[in-house]
């Protein structure tokens, strides 16, 4: 399978050639002004990462940041074609760090030969063009599919920049493709840090009925590999505050062209469980990795891994890997405290390849606390501290993680 560079004309012809079965996006379009927004967030996140092992390359890493991820979003034009334009400005400022304590995986802040920066800043924009419910941008953007994703764990989020097309011309249907040629990494300011080739990608997800929903994606990036990806995902309904659901998720890679993250030919698969009861939520989920090579990503997005045992240090993606995962989640809103959350996970992943055994081991333990607020002039001002623990004496080492982050979103207009 082939994906080719799009043909705008042809697209936007072909789009227009389909009966719409809801309302244009683009008639209800009110204009590039008045349709506009803007928003800044606010982000404060210290992180550090303890090796436990006196092998490792570095033994502690520490760095403590503050961000500011401002977001500009026109409206589109009124007329059959709607225009407008996407802006993304962002600036990390460096609290603390340094005496060795840079790096060792944190990746807040931005380093050059002296070690990591004062500050950093990065500025993008796309160009947009709406017809009837289908909308084609150009430029740099943030991206959230299961073929490209990019990632947000950090002070700074990553961007990509190329072309997409996203069209919910067919009802229940939202169709994605694009074109992209360069990848900026959440610390570093150059605009193609990930050294993209270029990345095309098709494909969909599609709404049964309320409770099923599927997708199905194809992406090819050029002297790396070709996946393809599918998720089913199902939801049972009991009552208001009771549900059961499923959802799985896989993917099969196979390297091509110049094999640039070396000779892949892999699928790696999840299926997870979960079960809500009022506040508590309940979920188990088994996955497994089979083929030849680790699951590979990153020039894709480091976010480009929806599985359900991708956690807050490892994703449990090695060769042969097989893991499962018990998690419990908590709303504490019914018991007075609105806003306030818990979670709490285990995996134990086993049976990976390394270069002394194909029964490697490795477990991983997280904890997430999150308080929101919800009301007065600090609404939404949200407060999190993020653990993890993880321990492996074949492979991927042992570490301690902690990271805490205060976010306070605003709306300018």
């Amino acid at each position: 399978m082939r994906v080719k560079k799009i043909n705008t004309v042809v697209l936007i012809a072909t789009m227009g050639a389909i009966q719409p079965v809801m309302a244009s996006q683009q008639s209800e379009a009110t204009g590039f002004v008045e349709g506009s927004k803007a928003t800044i967030n606010i982000r404060n996140m210290y992180m550090n990462r303890d090796f436990r092992q006196s092998n490792a390359p570095q033994n502690y890493g520490e760095e403590w940041g503050q961000g500011f991820i401002g977001n500009f979003q026109s409206g589109f034009t009124q007329g059959t074609l709607g225009f407008g334009l996407d802006v993304l400005g962002q600036l990390g400022i460096k609290l603390d760090t340094g005496d060795g304590r840079t790096g060792g995986g944190t990746g807040l802040l931005e380093r050059d030969s002296d070690g990591a920066k004062d500050s950093y800043s990065k500025l993008g924009g796309a160009l947009k063009v709406q017809f009837s419910n289908s909308v084609l941008k150009y430029g740099n953007q943030l991206m959230s599919l299961p073929i490209l994703s990019t990632s947000d764990a950090r002070l700074l989020p990553e961007s990509a920049t190329g072309l997409s097309v996203t069209s919910n011309e067919i009802k229940d249907l939202t169709f994605s493709t694009g074109h992209f040629t360069g990848l900026n990494n959440r610390n570093d300011s150059k605009p193609d840090s990930a050294r993209l080739t270029s990345l095309d990608y098709a494909g969909g997800v599609y709404k049964f009925n309320d409770q099923l929903t599927g997708s199905l994606f194809y992406q090819k990036v050029d002297d790396y590999w070709r996946k393809y990806y599918s998720n089913i995902n199902f939801n049972l309904p009991f009552s208001k505050t009771q549900a059961l659901n499923f959802d799985f998720n896989i993917y099969d890679t196979d390297s091509v062209g110049e094999e640039r993250a070396g000779e892949l030919d892999n699928r790696i698969w999840s299926l997870a469980a979960a079960y809500t009861f009022g506040a508590h939520r309940f979920m188990i989920s088994h996955q497994e990795v089979s083929g030849r090579g680790d699951y590979t990503y990153g020039i894709d997005g480091l976010s480009t891994v929806f599985v359900s045992n991708s956690v807050q240090y490892s994703d449990f993606n090695y060769q042969d890997e097989k893991s499962w995962q018990a998690r419990y989640d908590l709303n504490l809103a019914p018991y007075g405290v609105p806003g306030l959350t818990f979670m709490t996970r285990y995996v134990k992943g086993y049976g990976f390849d390394t270069a002394t055994t194909d029964d490697g081991h490795a477990w991983e333990r997280d904890i997430d606390v999150k308080y929101v607020v919800q009301e007065g002039s600090a609404k939404n001002l949200s407060f999190r501290v993020r653990n993890a623990s993880y321990r492996s004496s074949d492979r991927g080492g042992k570490l301690d993680e902690v990271r805490l982050i205060i976010e306070y979103p605003l709306s300018i207009f």
